[in-house]
């Protein structure tokens, strides 16, 4: 399966997954409003055992399939912090 992973120019470290190039129509119009403009960064084949850095390969193909699009946002601060056992 192809992607096409877009930059927002607006929210920081945030990315939109897409299964057709400038296919931004799927977008829900208040997450476009949010996101602002996209720039195309990276084109991608999602094959089985590929390897992303901040995604599973099989929940983009998923949400892809299902919806046209994937929403990767930063990691939250605090699952950033180390766990302690108490």
């Amino acid at each position: 399966m192809q992607a096409y992973v877009y930059k927002s120019q607006r929210k920081d470290d945030t990315y939109v997954y897409l299964a057709e190039r400038d296919g931004f129509g799927v977008l829900p119009g208040p997450l476009a409003a949010s996101l602002g403009r996209l720039t195309l960064v990276l084109e991608l084949e999602l094959v089985e055992g590929r390897r992303l850095a901040r995604a599973d390969v099989a929940l983009v193909r998923s949400e892809l399939a299902s919806r046209g699009f994937y929403l990767q946002v930063p990691p939250s601060i605090t699952s950033m912090m180390p766990r302690h056992n108490d």
